[in-house]
């Protein structure tokens, strides 16, 4: 059973950003040093763009390192609303410019399709994750599990064994890909990381048993501990 949800609130959001940063360093770390492959599950905004620029610098065998996105906008990989572009931009430089990252979009093929192809490709790696670093939006979702997407039941069931689907909602223009509950629980350590006293608020609502956010389903699983980072 893992350890109930850890809370570490900083008056500063650059102060949360380097302490979520170097928990998930030492993950790593600590992964590579048995030998293992290690993979990194990262989600896209503003909120992780700090924590990316401190990972970057931290001393470790990034080559050996695997990077997935949690989700993405179904749009080319140079698009400015690319969560592959701001990864590429702001994490995969300095020392962790060796990383390997398993690119979403394909303008080769369908959207449904190639959410096949990751959940196959996510079996081949070296389960569980070791670490997933995870934010949220004030509607509670994270990942791309939206209220409103009409698939969210089975992206938040645990017994689903997709690790990949589709999601449409009206927040985004943009058809989106995320991974399930199922496959970010499969994680050593989920890092949850949230700026702002309006996402403060959405998180202690999540805590309710009898809460309908999304992000209550993240906090009730009981596979992967969890590590919240907070500043206003």
């Amino acid at each position: 059973m893992p350890e109930p949800t850890i809370e570490h609130f900083f008056k500063t959001r650059a102060e949360a950003s380097t302490a979520a940063a170097d928990f998930i360093g030492n993950t790593l770390k600590a992964r590579l040093q048995t030998g293992a492959e290690a993979s990194l599950v990262v989600s896209g905004g503003s909120s992780p763009i700090d924590c990316f620029n401190h990972l970057s610098e931290v001393d470790l065998d990034w080559s050996d390192v695997r990077i997935l996105l949690s989700d993405e906008r179904w749009v080319p990989a140079k698009d400015n609303n690319s969560n592959e572009n701001l990864v590429r931009t702001q994490l995969l430089q300095n020392n962790a410019s060796t990383a390997h990252l398993l690119p979403v979009y394909d303008d080769q093929i369908d959207i449904g399709l190639r959410c096949e192809a990751i959940d196959l490709a996510l079996q081949e790696l070296e389960l569980p994750f070791a670490a997933s670093l995870l934010g949220m939006g004030e509607d509670g979702h994270f990942a791309s599990l939206f209220p409103d997407a009409e698939n969210l039941a089975s992206g938040l069931s645990l017994d689903n064994r997709q690790l990949c689907i589709p999601v449409i909602t009206a927040a985004s223009p943009y058809p989106r890909v995320s991974l399930t509950l199922t496959a970010l629980s499969n994680s050593d350590n989920i890092v949850l990381l949230l700026f702002g006293k309006k996402k403060r608020d959405v998180y202690e609502a999540a805590k309710s048993a009898h809460c309908t956010y999304p992000l209550a389903a993240l906090l009730s699983q009981n596979r992967a501990p969890i590590q919240v980072y907070w500043a206003p």
